[in-house]
């Protein structure tokens, strides 16, 4: 596709996602009370689950979704398996994608597009290929080619492959089919993907680090900053124990010469 053209379709795109946002948010509010309400009942509060993703060109964002699991944690403070804490509920809205709505909030914000790639967690990152990076390059959707071609039944590689390709071959005739495709399998719950899964049998790149300790330590409001200054610290307190060390070593050396 030319620059110009693909530029202007994207100025089209995002448009379109802010009026197609505000509009569902509007004609479904009644919905969204009334979700948020079963939650309150059930659940209790927090009503929204909210997490920092990495959106376009790998900024932060806040992510905002409808709570479908219980606040249940190990010792160490990081959260039980999704199927022990995933309520009936929860599992009726994932079925149908109710969970996603709120993320039209995030379309209207301009962190997130209607369509594109699902934003993931902040620990992918720096494991990232240069090429699957490039997945960064559009906002991350509500819904995208990599969902409607398999959601979680894909491995790493071949979500992060229908990604790139859709930054690639961005249209916005190719956004109308996947948004025709996901009207069509989310009433069905062909998108359902239950608890979660394990991460292990679909990770065939080691994109997952095993935890998830910085993705909740942002979203528990933790900022980027205040982490890279800890780090930074750490590193300066490491850098100093070893220059005291090493001048603790010098140090013998020069007495068992004066010796």
């Amino acid at each position: 596709m030319a620059t110009g053209s693909r530029e202007i379709q994207l100025v089209i795109k995002r448009i379109f996602d802010v009026a197609g946002a505000a509009v569902a948010l509007v004609l479904l509010a009644p919905l969204l009370a009334i979700i948020a309400l079963a939650i309150w009942t059930t659940m209790g509060r927090p009503i929204l689950f909210r997490q920092v993703r990495p959106g376009l060109h790998g900024r932060l964002f806040t992510l905002y979704k409808f709570r479908t699991m219980q606040n249940a944690f190990r010792p160490d403070g990081t959260p039980l398996p999704d199927a022990e804490r995933l309520t009936p509920l929860g599992r009726f809205l994932r079925r149908f994608s109710l969970d996603e709505l709120p993320e039209l909030w995030n379309v209207l914000r301009g962190d997130m597009s209607l369509i594109g790639p699902r934003p993931l967690l902040v620990e992918y990152l720096p494991r990232y290929t240069p090429e699957q990076a490039r997945r960064h390059n559009m906002r991350p959707g509500i819904t995208g080619l990599a969902q409607v071609m398999g959601r979680n039944a894909l491995k790493f590689s071949e979500r992060l492959a229908y990604d790139v390709y859709y930054v690639d071959h961005f249209s916005l005739l190719l956004d109308l089919k996947i948004l025709a495709l996901t009207l069509w399998k989310v009433p069905t719950g062909m998108l359902f993907d239950g608890a979660g899964q394990d991460v292990k049998v679909v990770d065939d790149l080691g994109l997952h680090p095993g935890r998830e300790d910085l993705t909740w330590k942002l979203s528990g409001g933790v900022t980027a900053r205040e982490l890279s200054t800890n780090s930074l610290h750490n590193q300066q307190s490491d850098s100093s124990m070893e220059t005291a060390s090493q001048s603790r070593e010098t140090h013998r050396h020069e007495n068992r010469r004066a010796a």
